[in-house]
């Protein structure tokens, strides 16, 4: 989870594997990285934040010619939005944020989120600009699987069977039940992907290809919610997005929005649409 630094608001920290990160965005394409380290996984800071920010997708593939000639004024109002990223996270993370996240707003999302890191993951000072920081790695699965339910579930709005649900995936993990690194083989298809995370409690269709496109870098995933279906509808003129939402038309939904957007990327896609639709229909601020 990435913080905006409270001495200097052009930087966000963050701990990535162990390693505390403070950056600053100075262009679409370039960053200003602060880091001890000259690796994260084994890879140089440079090629690891290259592909941390997908800054090797080229957006032509995202959204090709193609749709440009299909949809002219829908490719003029998301010009603004081809600049946005997808950040390829780390997947149990990715899991419990998206799991605590189900029917709340972002502002209750975040605290949910930055309250299960401060209680149950391990603090870090360090010193960036002369003033000392405290950091939190996120938890890891064995912390969250050892977790009393009730303490948890003040992590997530009180809300107890969410809670066990966190402490029953992340045994799930540390048993090998929820295998990343098998979700993570780009030969296993995309159907089978969701099935498998869909199996643990807690995780439906959208929460599983959340987890997908955020932390298996699985493009192609296509989360739905509310704002993806209205777009869909208003958009795309989809008659299913008129239907309520349930696993059945959730299914064509996806079919149908890989009609007209590239297959492979449809979900890097979808995630620019739906920040343009939140923002210059809805008129929605945060993200």
């Amino acid at each position: 989870m990435w913080e905006i630094n409270h001495f200097n608001h052009e930087y966000y920290s963050s701990i990535i594997n162990g390693v505390s990160i403070f950056i600053r965005q100075i262009s679409t394409q370039e960053f200003e990285v602060n880091t001890i380290e000259n690796e994260i996984k084994g890879i140089p800071i440079p090629l690891f934040f290259q592909r941390y920010f997908s800054l090797d997708i080229d957006m032509d593939r995202v959204f090709p010619e193609s749709f440009a000639r299909f949809y002219p004024d829908l490719w003029k109002l998301l010009a603004e939005y081809f600049s946005l990223r997808i950040m390829r996270q780390d997947p149990f993370e990715t899991m419990i944020s998206f799991m605590c996240a189900q029917g709340i707003g972002m502002h209750l999302i975040r605290k949910q989120v930055s309250m299960l890191i401060k209680t149950y993951g391990e603090k870090t000072t360090v010193t960036f600009a002369g003033n000392e920081i405290e950091l939190y790695n996120f938890p890891d699965p064995e912390r969250l699987a050892a977790a009393d339910p009730f303490m948890l579930s003040r992590c997530t709005n009180n809300n107890r069977v969410r809670a066990n649900n966190i402490i029953a995936v992340s045994q799930g993990v540390v048993e090998g039940k929820v295998d990343f690194q098998r979700l993570c083989d780009r030969d296993m298809p995309l159907s089978e992907v969701r099935r498998k995370l869909s199996e643990n409690r807690g995780i439906g269709f959208k929460i599983a290809d959340c987890i997908a496109l955020f932390g298996l870098g699985r493009f192609d995933a296509f989360p739905i919610d509310t704002h993806v279906k209205q777009y869909l509808g208003s958009w795309f003129k989809s008659t299913t997005a008129l239907r309520s939402l349930s696993p059945a038309s959730y299914l064509i939904l996806d079919a149908e929005a890989r009609s007209f957007l590239n297959p492979d990327f449809a979900g890097y896609a979808g995630h620019i649409l739906f920040h343009c639709w939140r923002r210059e229909i809805k008129k929605l601020q945060s993200f």
